[in-house]
């Protein structure tokens, strides 16, 4: 367990804009961050970061909390891993009282993969630097390879020794279990139920995920007989899925972010390769099939990204490939191929860094254009195979979500084509009726210039509401105002020296919450006042219970900000904040909850009367329902609103 004292520092100390930051390319709209969210697949940035309340929230699928819950549900970390790696970035010493041995026991599955993993990336770590056999045949062949030693340290580069279970003997001799050995793919298992390595005898390359841990390895074999595989990856697990993995992103989110673009090559050596030529905003789909997972990993640091590829034919015909759900997420892409079946690892160790640097600047171009060259130099001038190229091309293009960027590429292809361009615009819409649309997105609403937050007080019409949404609605509200306004004084009252907090929470000593999370805020609220204390709104974002959580996040943050355009000295235009009048606030919030509850009674009163027979008790309702009534006016009279007979 981590001290309390210690957990105070590590949320005291992290910035909501620098955790999300290292994962989410942030852009900066009003007060507020916003960003493409990572727990679902949109076009559209809808997830937004508020740094003074240092909590997030995605309007689109609803995910929201502090640094802490983001890191959990990103990394799909335990509250303590997630601590830890925030102690970890912010250099904070994690001190930990004594674990039980029922609570080492229950240590999850997931956690213990990672231990394996990492574990085995020190081992191999260290047989390459620390054993005659990894120096001799894995450092050797690093540096025949041409790289540096701090490139090969800093990609934690290995080597597993050819004995069938050297890695298998040391992690028994450690004490690791059979059964994470074997989930992580580090053993394998034979029929007579022994085990031996998989690894045996390559030169390994540890992938990351976005923090640092070891996910699983690849490795590369140094023999030259042609039956044994070239490349071994570790198999799918619980913490490795390859499909929503790309190797050096660790390494790669910072420049990706500072270059507003990201290199995509095949290999591992193409990366190590371009990182010690000094470019180093460069990710490798490890030898598969680009996906969808991959592709949105790179969408949340740019929308810009260069394929790198064997100038071969086989480079050729792979740069056309994958490029097309490149395109449907709104990418914009660019492709590079190597002259004379160089890639780019053969082409930096031939030339050099500063010949490599400048051919990726100089020979780049855009891949719907690069895709017409291609596709036309293969047709030649056989009529049939120019209109499939034609159709391909367009296919492409209507791929692209952004019109205005579609229609700037008809026009220049056009042109390439040697075609009339409303051919192709008719030929575009014809493959756009046709498509299926698989997005659910719909346009929201342009709101009137809100005032930030937005208080749902102000859509009342003074009108009576009828179901009990509304009535949770108001008690939301009562909690909202607590969150954003309940530590400020109430200047109206006793020359300020009353927080909003007691003065709000008395005057509802007579109200009865329904909504259960409400009661629940309510409750710390009261508890609070009762030792002369306040809660902060920390209490309420890092609470174990997570809909108390979950309804602090959702009333804390705010969807829309105000334009500066409507705060304007030129335009002599001004738009007030609610928090200018809190007095009107508070007490509407009050009257109107208060009025809700009489309602409720008033209407439980008539549909009682509708099966009460007996007179005396009537006489004893009729005049309850009239003193309800009463007091309905009077508050209404308070609101200045009519209450509907």
């Amino acid at each position: 367990m981590i001290k309390q004292e210690v957990v105070d520092k590590i949320l005291d100390t992290a910035r909501i804009e620098e955790v999300v930051g290292d994962f989410v390319d942030l852009k900066k709209r009003g007060t507020s961050l916003i960003g493409l969210c990572p727990f679902h697949n949109e076009k559209t940035p809808s997830f937004n970061v508020s740094v003074s309340k240092g909590i997030y929230k995605c309007f689109g699928c609803g995910a929201g909390g502090d640094s802490v819950r983001f890191v959990m549900e990103h990394e799909k970390y335990s509250y303590p891993e997630a601590l830890k790696y925030l102690a970890e970035k912010y250099h904070i010493e994690v001190t930990e009282t004594e674990r039980t041995p029922e609570q080492v026991a229950a240590q999850d599955k997931r956690e213990s993969l990672f231990i394996v993993t990492n574990w085995a990336g020190k081992f191999f770590r260290e047989t390459l630097w620390e054993t005659e056999e990894g120096r001799t045949i894995g450092l050797n062949y690093f540096k025949e390879r041409g790289y540096r030693e701090d490139i090969i340290r800093k990609f934690e580069l290995g080597y597993s020794p050819e004995a069938w279970t050297a890695i298998y003997d040391r992690a028994k001799a450690d004490g690791h279990k059979d059964e994470f050995l074997e989930a992580t793919g580090l053993i394998i298992r034979r029929e007579d139920g022994g085990a031996y390595d998989r690894f045996r005898g390559r030169v390994m390359f540890p992938i990351h995920n976005l923090t640092g841990r070891i996910l699983g390895f690849g490795g590369r074999t140094l023999k030259t007989d042609k039956k044994v595989p070239k490349y071994v990856n570790s198999p799918e697990s619980e913490v490795y899925h390859k499909s929503d993995v790309l190797y050096g992103l660790y390494f790669a989110k910072k420049p990706i972010l500072d270059a507003d673009n990201c290199y995509l090559v095949e290999g591992y050596a193409d990366v190590l390769s371009m990182h010690q030529a000094g470019v180093e905003n460069v990710v490798a789909s490890s030898g598969t099939s680009l996906t969808s997972g991959q592709i949105r990993l790179i969408a949340r640091y740019t929308k810009n990204v260069t394929i790198l590829y064997d100038g071969d034919e086989a480079g050729i015909k792979a740069s056309l490939r994958g490029t097309d759900m490149l395109l449907e997420e709104g990418l914009n892409v660019k492709v590079l191929l190597f002259p004379d079946g160089n890639d780019p690892d053969s082409y930096v160790q031939r030339y050099g860094s500063t010949a490599f640097k400048q051919y990726i600047a100089q020979h780049q171009q855009d891949f719907i254009f690069y895709k017409t060259h291609v596709l036309l130099r293969d047709a030649g001038n056989d009529p049939i195979k120019r209109a499939s190229v034609i159709h391909d091309v367009v296919a492409s293009i209507a791929l692209i979500p952004d019109a205005i960027k579609a229609s700037v590429f008809v026009r220049e292809c056009s042109s390439l084509l040697e075609i009339e361009e409303r051919l192709l615009i008719a030929e575009l819409n014809k493959i756009r009726i046709g498509q299926t649309k698989k997005s659910d997105r719909k346009p929201d609403p342009m709101p009137f210039p809100p005032e930030a937050p937005v208080s749902p007080v102000e859509a009342d019409t003074g009108k009576q509401e009828k179901g009990g949404a509304s009535d949770a609605m108001q008690e939301r509200e009562i909690v909202r105002i607590l969150l954003h306004y309940g530590d400020q004084p109430a200047s109206w009252e006793n020359h300020g020296e009353i927080p909003i907090a007691p003065l709000l929470l008395s005057g509802l000593n007579d109200v009865s919450f329904d909504d259960p999370t409400c009661l629940s805020v309510i409750t710390i609220y009261r508890e609070y006042i009762a030792r002369n204390e306040l809660p902060e709104v920390r209490v309420f974002i890092t609470h174990s219970d997570r809909n108390i959580a979950d309804l602090a996040i959702d009333l804390l943050a705010t969807k829309y900000s105000l334009s500066p355009n409507w705060n304007d000295e030129k335009r002599k235009i001004y738009v007030s904040h609610e928090s200018e009048r809190l007095e009107d606030l508070v007490y509407g919030a009050i009257y109107r909850l208060k009025k809700r509850k009489v309602e409720q009674q008033i209407f439980r009163i008539r549909e009682e009367l509708k099966t009460e027979t007996d007179e005396a008790n009537m006489e004893i309702m009729l005049a309850n329902y009239q003193k309800l009534k009463d007091v309905s006016k009077l508050i209404a009279d308070k609101l200045g609103t009519i209450v509907i007979k």
